[in-house]
């Protein structure tokens, strides 16, 4: 990976982002797409937008959501205790014990997820998950008046947890899921744009998807619900979808394959199949993987994806829909991990693929 494409998933990893409360990544996403898009923009909803090419008349739109999930103040005891409600999916399995950082107009507040001791669990209840209202937040204060004096309802909470390497190329962040697909979205508009310039300073009149209008997009709110997705794709209108997010990796030890398939961290790109899925654009990225030489992997989905796609798929009339997905260990945990060479080969696959597009009515089934 570039030198400068490591810094900004470094910078955009540090930024919380829980559904609704996206705005600092989103202007990291937005400050590094300015230096080659040919037009940045935001929406009513959050929803960050760079593009090239706008006069083209082939309109082709990529995902990757920028949301996380989190946590929100939701009320302070009289003791100064936070009491706190999920935004998304939350773990109960991992929260008790976590460090976290609460985001106030003031500042960032440090705190830790409490619960009562094991010990004073009555016996049939040691083995039952805790339900997250019986966890609170403690900040240190004496009470709630301290507490009002530092933070304020509907702050958004994350899991202090950081960008790390374990070996080799694979990292440890919390929320991969899915900045990293916000990530992998602007570099494929990055290497499009630079293919493009490239031709431009050479001479070359190469006919290619380069000439593509072409639209990256860092959605909102994906985590409650597709939110961003569907209202970006209805403003976009585009012909040609690609949704990137992560998906389960069965490489760790209790993963069921029967389920999820075999799919490997450093396995590269997985390429989703199924109803969710237009079939010729899928056969046109297995195609452009293989003669690319880009690692990649399949996985079968009979139904609806969950992902952006979702919402691409079903915008207006109808768009030609892909997704293809970074292999992730240990979702909505604070350690998710993936390989950085799946990251890298999963832009230039996106990119090398709209590359080969020519016309819309090559995906009409």
């Amino acid at each position: 990976m570039e030198k400068n494409s490591f810094t900004f998933l470094e910078d955009l990893l540090k930024e919380p982002s829980p559904s609704g409360f996206e705005e600092s990544a989103a202007k990291v996403w937005r400050a590094y797409a300015k230096k080659f898009a040919d037009k940045v923009k935001g929406d009513f909803h959050g929803n960050s937008y760079a593009s090239i090419n706008e006069k083209g008349s082939l309109r082709i739109y990529m995902s990757g959501h920028i949301d996380e999930i989190g946590f929100m103040v939701k009320t302070v005891t009289n003791e100064g205790f936070i009491k706190i409600a999920p935004i998304g999916g939350i773990d109960g399995h991992v929260v008790v014990g976590q460090r976290v950082w609460i985001y106030t107009e003031k500042g960032r507040v440090y705190g830790i997820i409490g619960r009562k001791p094991i010990h004073l669990f009555k016996a049939e209840d040691r083995t039952k998950i805790m339900e997250i209202d019986q966890m609170w937040v403690d900040i240190g204060a004496k009470n709630k008046k301290e507490a009002m004096s530092l933070v304020s309802i509907g702050d958004p909470i994350v899991i202090a947890a950081g960008f790390e390497k374990l070996r080799g190329d694979l990292y440890v962040a919390r929320a991969f899921d899915d900045r990293i697909g916000s990530f992998v979205v602007a570099e494929a508009l990055r290497l499009l744009a630079e293919g493009r310039n490239k031709n431009k300073k050479s001479g070359k009149n190469k006919k290619s998807g380069i000439g593509h209008n072409v639209t990256a997009v860092a959605t909102v709110q994906e985590e409650i619900g597709l939110r961003g997705a569907t209202t970006s794709a209805y403003n976009v209108q585009p012909h040609i979808g690609f949704a990137v997010d992560v998906t389960f990796a069965s490489d760790s030890p209790g993963s069921t394959e029967d389920m999820i398939g075999t799919i490997k961290c450093g396995g590269g790109p997985v390429i989703a199949r199924g109803p969710n899925i237009n079939p010729r654009l899928f056969n046109l990225i297995v195609k452009t993987a293989k003669a690319n030489k880009i690692p990649y992997q399949v996985t079968g989905v009979p139904r609806g994806t969950g992902t952006d796609a979702n919402a691409i798929q079903l915008t207006r009339g109808g768009v030609a829909t892909a997704l293809i997905s970074i292999p992730n260990r240990y979702m909505h945990t604070p350690v998710e991990v993936v390989s950085l060479a799946d990251v890298a080969n999963c832009a230039k696959l996106i990119a090398c693929t709209i590359e080969n597009i020519r016309s819309a009515d090559d995906f009409l089934i």
